[in-house]
């Protein structure tokens, strides 16, 4: 049953300041670039990041060896680098490492899904994901995952799925699989592809063979893909659109009656089976929000209605372009999701001029059951993106199993992973010491696939240029509320 904008308006009524207090609880930001203010702890005096005594880990240290600096009493190890480390096949590891998820594998073993968003024809890379005979999708195409095993003394990396392009992030399945996703349009003829792109395939880190003759889940859709997330009670799949020209959208696929989630399921789907729908949002007041970029306030809630996909793979007309003004409600830069707290959290990463108002980073949670998109995390435009603290482009997420959310950064100069707390504070993981410019004109690479161990002892993530994937260690705790 659609929650119609007359509803949302007369429960907002009736209930007054209460909607607005609901969407506020657990809010994680409170004012625009309050991700980069300083930490205060809980009497009111300067923590200096807290001393171990407030919010986070304290001050970052820089590394010695020019790559992660990180606070006192954590460390890092090197698990896979594009051009040095190797795949059982001997072949070197892929570069622009990406979306990743952590999984439990055999005997105390960490089994990780790593996405490599490479796109275009394989000449255009000096290490694009080899084409591992069973595995490849289309033989034109550069992109695929690698499956990292990790052992306290041992890594071994090989080929989950290949001839796939730009695979950016994806999401884990409750069932324990990966959903890697394709963000592109291409078609066959188009940068050299061989097959259609834009689509989802499943990987499955346990089982080397389920990945044979890889197959896209095109129920779907076919548009630039970002992340994807499975409601484990519902049964619902949202993926978000990473788009311009015009914003991309939010989606929801229901399945069709009957159907069992599980391994290898996936591949049984009919290409237009169940429904694909994008979403719609409307303010307490019953007025349409045609873009996100319109909340500039944390709390701010909006109610969801979902509407139709005409064409799902896109024969014809981009899926985002078969919608009219005042048909759906759009948003710039829509990356990752992490399902928690019984919800999807959804980043829109920056808006700009294409949008109705800029911003630098905005974090959203979708409740399923209330069918509202509340606001959690907004961080202006940042003034000085070269200065280190200031936090701007939020695109991988992750729940903390330690309470809050860990933010992978894709914005301008410094490159952060950050936290943000239940109750609205901030703080430094790590900053990224590696560049790949010049001392004159320094670069720094943007952190991707950020995502715990199944334990909650070790923090994976990446570098994406050159492609690097780290393990974080170090005295992990409970981040205060307030």
């Amino acid at each position: 049953m659609s929650l119609t904008r007359r509803d949302f308006g007369r429960k907002s009524a009736i209930t007054g300041a209460g909607v607005a207090l609901a969407g506020s609880v657990g809010v994680l930001a409170t004012a625009p670039n309050a991700l980069a203010a300083a930490d205060i702890d809980s009497t009111g005096t300067e923590s200096a990041h807290g001393g171990h005594h407030g919010v986070g880990y304290g001050p970052l240290i820089a590394d010695p060896n020019g790559v992660l600096a990180l606070p006192a009493g954590f460390t890092y190890r090197v698990i896979t680098y594009s051009g040095r480390t190797k795949l059982e096949s001997g072949e070197y590891t892929p570069s622009h490492h990406d979306g990743t998820a952590a999984f439990e594998g055999p005997r105390g073993a960490t089994l990780l899904v790593n996405n490599h968003e490479l796109k275009g024809p394989r000449s255009a890379w000096q290490y694009p994901v080899p084409l591992t005979e069973g595995l490849v999708y289309d033989p034109a195409a550069s992109g695929g995952c690698t499956v990292v095993e990790v052992r306290r003394d041992h890594v071994a990396e090989w080929v989950g799925i290949a001839g796939t392009s730009t695979n950016c992030a994806g999401g884990s399945t409750p069932w324990g699989t990966w959903l890697t996703c394709e963000e592109t349009e291409d078609r066959a003829g188009q940068n050299g592809m061989t097959k259609d792109h834009g689509y989802v395939f499943e990987v499955d880190p346990a089982d080397r063979r389920a990945g044979r003759d890889p197959k896209p889940v095109k129920a779907l859709g076919r548009y630039a893909h970002e992340a994807v997330v499975i409601d484990p009670g519902r049964g619902h799949a949202y993926l978000t659109e990473d788009a311009a020209g015009p914003n991309g959208l939010l989606y929801r696929w229901t399945p069709p009656e009957g159907f069992q989630h599980g391994r290898g399921r996936f591949r049984t789907l009919a290409d237009d089976a169940g429904v694909l729908q994008a979403f719609k949002c409307f303010d307490s007041g019953g007025r349409f929000v045609d873009d996100l970029s319109r909340a500039t306030k944390t709390g701010t809630v909006y109610g969801v209605d979902w509407v139709d996909v005409p064409d799902r793979d896109a024969q014809t007309v981009a899926v985002r372009k078969q919608f009219t003004d005042g048909q759906v409600t759009r948003a710039r830069k829509l990356e990752g999701m992490w399902w928690g707290d019984g919800g999807a959290y959804v980043v829109s990463s920056y808006a700009r001029a294409e949008s109705p108002v800029q911003h630098d980073g905005q974090v959203w949670f979708y409740d399923p059951r209330r069918r509202t998109l509340t606001l959690k995390v907004l961080l202006g435009v940042n003034p000085d993106p070269a200065e280190d603290g200031n936090f701007d482009g939020p695109d991988n997420i992750t729940v903390s199993p330690y309470g809050g959310l860990v933010i992978a950064e894709d914005g301008e100069g410094v490159q952060h992973l950050f936290g943000a707390t239940e109750g609205g504070r901030t703080y430094p993981i790590a900053r990224n010491e590696l560049n790949i410019g010049t001392e004159e004109e320094p670069e720094y690479s943007e952190f991707t696939g950020v995502t715990f161990s199944p334990d909650g002892k070790t923090l994976f993530a990446n570098i994406q240029t050159p492609g690097i994937m780290l393990a974080i260690t170090g005295p992990w705790k409970r981040q205060k509320r307030a």
